[in-house]
């Protein structure tokens, strides 16, 4: 809804450099590009199968003009235009660290569009009253259109990424998070979950699938000598937070990669893989993460998984893994494979 909402509105824009986002497959930045012979785009993504799926569109004929991108902040160019685009059931910090950052990607007098499927919206309305002086409330069928103009520079920017700390036996580990990074701020007790149920011995080959902040691989580098991690995930946030917690705790055995089909994988390298995959998807994650897992391991490799749900793991896992296994952990249950 969000998408056609802008859809409707692409030809009433100026005309210039824009920066938005897609809740769809990119139809909004196409439209606004088609009616706009002299504008192009930077469409961002915090996703990189969404930016995958959304690029390899069939409809590419503006795609000469657009940029997809999927890094952890939007490209730092000036802009003349920012259009951002929100359902009802969006992140609160994500939603207000994409406000700022629109805020400080535009040229000074360059107009801010925010729209929102909820035609009763007043949060997002207020948010936008803390960083523009003006902002126009226009209400329609469907949803709010929001226009501002930027007078000058912040006097004062906000911070949101998040450092934590996190007890591993005898040791204390640092992580950090960001706004749009799975278990923002603390880490999610899936993981706490895996962490405690591992054993990581020295010189292992260690996989952390849908990594987040990274908590399980720095965990598994700290736990023994000589360990070595590749942390996984499709959004580019969890990355930089994993290199982050990497540097603060002086570990150097940690590769990230930015994957969603485990394309960037090796074969046959691991001894050990972790992964707490998400619920969404009528488990067509967690099979693509079974599937990585099978791939990654070397022959009598193991993999632990981590769910409140175990009856589906339980069923699919001996597809994959012989000496499948389930142990209840308090709500959690950890699933565990080995790679004949």
């Amino acid at each position: 809804t969000t998408e056609q909402l802008r859809i409707d509105m692409a030809a009433e824009l100026p005309s210039g450099r824009m920066l938005c986002n897609t809740v769809g497959r990119g139809q909004f930045p196409r439209a606004y590009v088609a009616v706009h012979p002299e504008a192009t785009a930077v469409c961002w993504f915090l996703d990189v199968y969404q930016r995958d799926q959304t690029a390899n569109n069939e409809q590419t004929v503006y795609d000469d003009r657009i940029e997809w991108v999927c890094t952890p902040d939007p490209p730092e160019d000036p802009y003349d235009l920012v259009v951002w685009g929100f359902g009802t059931r969006g992140e609160t910090e994500l939603v207000r660290e994409m406000l700022q950052l629109g805020y400080q990607r535009l040229k000074d007098n360059g107009r801010f569009v925010a729209v929102i499927d909820n035609p009763e919206d007043q949060w997002l309305h207020a948010e936008l009253k803390k960083l523009f002086p003006k902002v126009t409330r226009n209400p329609i069928d469907r949803g709010v259109v929001y226009l501002c103009t930027k007078p000058g520079p912040l006097a004062k920017v906000k911070c949101y990424q998040a450092e934590f700390v996190f007890r591993d036996g005898d040791k204390l580990i640092k992580a950090y998070s960001r706004p749009g990074v799975f278990s923002h701020r603390h880490i999610d007790v899936g993981a706490r979950t895996l962490i405690n149920f591992m054993d990581v011995k020295p010189c292992q080959h260690v996989l952390d699938l849908g990594c987040g902040s990274g908590a399980v691989a720095l965990a598994a580098v700290s736990r023994a000598e000589s360990v070595r991690a590749l942390a996984i995930d499709s959004n580019p946030r969890a990355l930089e937070c994993v290199h982050l917690g990497a540097t603060a705790n002086g570990l150097s055995g940690i590769e990230t990669a930015l994957d969603a089909g485990g394309n960037l994988i090796p074969r046959g390298e691991f001894d050990l893989v972790l992964a707490n995959p998400p619920y969404f998807s009528h488990y067509k994650i967690a099979e693509l993460f079974l599937k990585m897992s099978h791939r990654a391991l070397k022959h009598g490799g193991l993999v632990h998984v981590v769910t409140k749900t175990p009856n589906w793991f339980a069923e699919k896992m001996p597809m994959y893994f012989q000496e499948v296994g389930a142990e209840q952990v308090k709500e959690y249950w950890v699933l565990s494979g080995t790679r004949g």
